[in-house]
């Protein structure tokens, strides 16, 4: 059954149009993964999804509801949590404070309630940390805890960034290179956690360069090349279509795809 779905969505900046009629369905718990060169409308379509823009055409669904008209709060409220290419961190606040950041769109309880600090409020701050902790030793980062996040390494300031997705209880993850700066060891680090992330129900969506690690992980891809969805299948069936080949590598001198 499909979590995702965008139907002929198209989207331009003035008079250049960086995603044109681009369709694509994923299944509740598919990994899949949209790649293509630079600049080929991949991080806006991922910003269609979570409202960060809107569609000029098209249509956006998830869970089979419109997410077209929808604000990113109410989005990542439904169920859409997602990375960023640039890691978007609060570097002098706290591994935990970051984390509980994420954890704010789940919490019910109002400003009078935080005021008088009513019973309700102090219970669901105690919920809150105790889940926050939890994401973070998921992660592997619950000793670093009270760190500032801008002290951590790089690969492990990504994984916060999960975690921090992780604490909005999303039913989807968009990650947006999630494994881009990470050495060999941090890149199959992170192979694990998707998988685990994977096993708890959560559906995943990723842009990634690193084709081996797309290979890996990934269930479906979906090829992009100047706005235009150009191939959808299996790793396996995409690493050896002519056109992806081509869109990756350019024709060699006598006109054809380099294998």
């Amino acid at each position: 059954m499909l979590l995702l779905q965008l139907n002929n969505v198209t989207k331009t900046f003035g008079g250049l149009v960086a995603v044109a009629g681009f369709s694509a369905g994923v299944e509740r718990g598919e990994v899949a993964g949209l790649i293509g060169p630079n600049g080929a409308g991949k991080t806006t379509v991922f910003n269609l999804i979570t409202g960060s823009v809107r569609p000029d055409a098209g249509f956006v669904f998830f869970s089979g509801r419109s997410l077209s008209r929808l604000r990113p709060n109410r989005i990542v409220s439904l169920g859409i949590a997602r990375t960023f290419q640039t890691i978007r961190l609060f570097p002098h606040m706290s591994v935990l404070e970051n984390v509980l950041s994420g954890c704010h769109c789940r919490m019910t309880q109002g400003l009078a309630s935080a005021f008088l600090r009513l019973p309700a409020q102090r219970a669901e701050e105690r919920l809150v940390l105790k889940r926050a902790m939890e994401e973070l030793d998921f992660v592997g980062l619950a000793r670093k805890w009270n760190l500032p996040a801008g002290g951590l390494s790089y690969g492990e300031q990504r994984r916060l960034e999960i975690a921090r997705a992780l604490a909005t209880e999303p039913k989807l993850v968009i990650l947006d290179e999630p494994a881009g700066g990470m050495n060999e060891q941090e890149t199959e680090s992170l192979t694990g956690l998707i998988s685990l992330i994977r096993g708890r129900g959560v559906t995943i969506m990723l842009i990634e360069h690193d084709m081996g690690f797309v290979m890996r992980v990934c269930d479906k891809l979906f090829v992009m090349e100047n706005g235009v969805k150009i191939a959808e299948g299996p790793p396996d069936e995409i690493r050896r279509d002519p056109r992806v080949i081509e869109a990756y590598l350019g024709p060699d001198e006598e006109g054809d795809a380099r294998a």
